[in-house]
């Protein structure tokens, strides 16, 4: 833990207001994306199901935010899967990805609409184009909170997602999220990966908009 500035209600001395400029290893992520290829296993009664989907990912930044002398640049972000047969809804996930430039941290929080949320952080280079981010259940800063039945039933215990920036301008991601399932001893890695390819760029945040 990054101990804290001694007075925390300081403001940084400098902020740009231009976050695409200010993303670190989450530049290259902001836009509008979708991918053809993903990949899901997932818990089922019988063991264990997998499925393709299709998805589309949007990365918007916003304005940069301070929490006194703390300061962060994000993208807010939502997550729209179907498998390939069916216009359903799969998954659905919104939150943000940050970038905390003075300790050169990423984080990611997340919410699903089956009432579960979680809040994962790692560390990188502001040029890294490889990170892992985690999540553990009952830490108390980067930590996975579920409703009362997903707890008792499928309750997870961690999550982990590596992002990949390749040279063509796609990206990938791999999560593991690991599940203690009630009545069952084994833990159950739940398994999703995509390839997701740009097909549009990012809006300015709305403080460049406004200058614009």
């Amino acid at each position: 833990m990054t101990p804290s500035p001694v007075d925390i209600f300081a403001e940084p001395e400098t902020v740009d207001p231009d976050t695409l400029k200010n993303l670190g290893p989450l530049a290259p992520l902001a836009g509008i994306w979708e991918g053809s290829r993903g990949s899901d296993v997932h818990p089922e009664r019988e063991g264990l199901q997998r499925d393709d989907y299709l998805e589309r990912y949007e990365l918007q930044p916003i304005d940069p935010q301070t929490n006194g002398p703390q300061l962060l640049y994000g993208l807010r972000y939502h997550t729209h899967i179907t498998r390939r047969n069916s216009p359903s809804t799969f998954h659905d996930q919104v939150g943000y990805w940050f970038w905390e430039p003075a300790t050169d941290t990423v984080i990611q929080t997340l919410t699903i609409p089956r009432g579960l949320t979680a809040m994962a952080s790692g560390k990188a280079t502001a040029d890294a184009r490889m990170f892992e981010l985690r999540a553990d259940c009952g830490s108390p800063h980067f930590g996975i909170c579920s409703n009362p039945f997903l707890d008792d039933a499928f309750k997870t215990l961690a999550y982990c997602i590596e992002v990949t920036i390749h040279n063509d301008g796609t990206w990938t991601y791999q999560q593991d999220t690991v599940l203690k399932i009630r009545d069952n001893d084994e833990l159950f890695h739940h398994l999703d990966s995509n390839t997701l390819v740009k097909v549009a760029e990012a809006s300015p945040n709305p403080l460049m908009t406004a200058r614009g």
